[in-house]
């Protein structure tokens, strides 16, 4: 069976099967029994920039940080699969932070397969990660930032327009709101990234 999810994903990315160490190292999660679906997203991840490192002729074996820059910087640029004449709260070109990262993982672990094998010093691609506080102390971010979307907050005409449109739903629906409101995030929540409140200090929500 780990034969045959190997070949498959090598008909499915012929790149993988012109770089033997990258089918190699596709080869040995095979066969530790990684599910299908994370074979599959480590061949595409690692096929794609294999294909960055054909297009620019160089070995990925001994592949600078640059290399895996330019990877990071195509993911970025890709034309946005919602389409240029769609406006979104997310809308935009490039992949999602979330979906890049995907990406750079198959990579990175590629790159700590060769080191183990004794075919590079480092990994190009890096890893974030935390010293104790000093001097120099502190975090230190991996090529590719995460970033955590925040949820959207409806101002307050935006929440009156959806009060005036709830106003006419049904009773059940109503409730639903109104439990959900109430049990959602006060006002002094939405309001304090933009006013600072002394330690201590009470808002006029939380006095209601």
């Amino acid at each position: 069976m780990g034969f045959d999810s190997g070949a498959r994903v090598v008909d499915q990315w012929p790149v993988l099967g012109r770089h033997a160490r990258a089918a190699e190292w596709l080869r040995v999660w095979v066969d530790l029994g990684r599910a299908p679906r994370t074979i599959d997203a480590y061949a595409r991840g690692l096929a794609e920039y294999l294909l960055v490192c054909e297009r620019v002729g160089v070995d990925p074996v001994v592949a600078s940080r640059a290399h895996v820059a330019m990877f990071v910087r195509e993911l970025t640029e890709r034309p946005s699969h919602r389409g240029v004449n769609v406006v979104s709260i997310d809308s935009g070109s490039g992949l999602a932070n979330a979906t890049i990262q995907q990406r750079i993982v198959p990579v990175r672990l590629f790159y700590d397969f060769l080191i183990e094998e004794g075919l590079r010093e480092s990994n190009p691609v890096g890893r974030g990660r935390y010293t104790p506080r000093g001097r120099r102390g502190g975090q230190q971010r991996g090529l590719v930032p995460r970033m955590t979307k925040l949820p959207w907050i409806p101002t307050e005409q935006q929440w009156l327009a959806l009060l005036e449109v709830a106003a006419g739903e049904p009773v059940r629906n109503r409730v639903m709101l109104a439990l959900a409101r109430r049990c959602g995030v006060r006002n002094c929540a939405r309001c304090a990234p933009r006013i600072s409140i002394r330690a201590g200090a009470r808002c006029e929500c939380a006095r209601r």
